[in-house]
């Protein structure tokens, strides 16, 4: 898999990539080697030296920055040496800048913003969105030697941090890169953001299309304020203009996985719970008996919303 580092920091995806890496490796899928490549890759090695990984491969870049042609060339080197099943990376503005021209240049298996995956009898079966994210399609990769994969941010569990015994090996691999960059870092923007970031909050207060109006949700955005709660919402919400994108879940949104999902008046599309699935705790209230939330709901109950908003509501005034 390859570690991705930004401004001399490890991503958080890179941990998430090392845990499903592992999952896999559990599953039948190999050793899990951990890819570092570039200016300052050789301080990150401790880092994703945790348990579950084998091997540590240290590429150090002429550039400082991140350089997608220098990065596609790095990896086609590694997995012509290497001769990889799988390689893992995040489904994130840099990977996206390499990792489609690898997979085609190189013949390989591709899928990006992957949700799930698992190790069958014939190798890697994922899952993605399709069709606007209105289904979710399972893909296999038969006849193909390497896959190539992106995995969507905060869709898979994190690795353990303990350190692995005695540790992985980690080898330092030159390459010839001089002259690979086809373009000039200038400098690194971050993007606006919305509100808040619903993805790190620990109790989220899910709002669906039960809700009905507008008003409506507003009075819920107070009872969230009241139990401690972050509102995030579905798509309905979003595409009505109730609420801003931030702060939607789902597979075309945030994934999320809090300690409580408290989820009001969803219905539990496939889509939305593609992005809240790994929340350790799920509370659902509906007034529909078959709403497709209760089947992956800890606890539910099939009761008014607002009925249960008031009774939150003066019991935590």
């Amino acid at each position: 898999m390859l570690a991705e580092a930004r401004r001399g920091r490890l991503r958080p995806v890179s941990v998430e990539l090392i845990g499903a890496a592992c999952a896999l490796s559990e599953e039948g899928a190999g050793p899990v080697t951990v890819a570092l490549i570039g200016a300052d890759a050789e301080t990150h090695a401790a880092a994703v030296d945790v348990v579950g990984v084998e091997h540590v491969l240290v590429v150090p870049t002429p550039q400082p920055a991140f350089e997608a042609h220098v990065m596609q060339t790095a990896v086609a080197a590694l997995i012509e040496r290497r001769a990889p099943s799988l390689v893992l990376a995040g489904h994130t503005i840099d990977s996206l800048g390499f990792a489609p021209a690898l997979a085609a240049c190189g013949g390989h298996g591709f899928a990006s913003d992957v949700t799930a995956i698992h190790w069958g009898e014939h190798g890697a079966v994922v899952q993605r969105g399709a069709y606007g994210d209105r289904l979710i399609a399972e893909l296999d990769f038969p006849g193909r030697q390497t896959v190539v994969l992106l995995l969507r941010p905060g869709a898979f569990a994190l690795a353990a941090t303990d350190r692995a015994s005695p540790g992985a090996t980690v080898e330092r691999i030159e390459l010839d890169l001089a002259g690979c960059a086809r373009t000039e870092h200038v400098e690194l923007r971050d993007p606006p953001t919305g509100d808040v970031d619903i993805a790190k909050a620990d109790f989220v207060l899910a709002l669906g299309r039960g809700v009905g109006t507008a008003e409506q949700l507003e009075r819920l955005e107070r009872v969230a304020d009241a139990i401690g709660a972050t509102v995030a919402v579905s798509g309905p919400l979003v595409e009505a203009g109730w609420a801003e994108r931030s702060r939607k879940v789902g597979q075309s949104g945030n994934t999320v996985a809090p300690r409580v999902y408290l989820a009001f008046g969803i219905s539990g599309a496939a889509q939305h719970v593609a992005g809240m699935s790994r929340s350790r705790m799920i509370i659902a209230v509906n007034s529909d008996p078959g709403a497709r939330i209760f089947d992956v709901a800890h606890y539910g109950a099939v009761a008014d919303l607002f009925v249960i908003a008031a009774e939150l509501e003066r019991s935590f005034a």
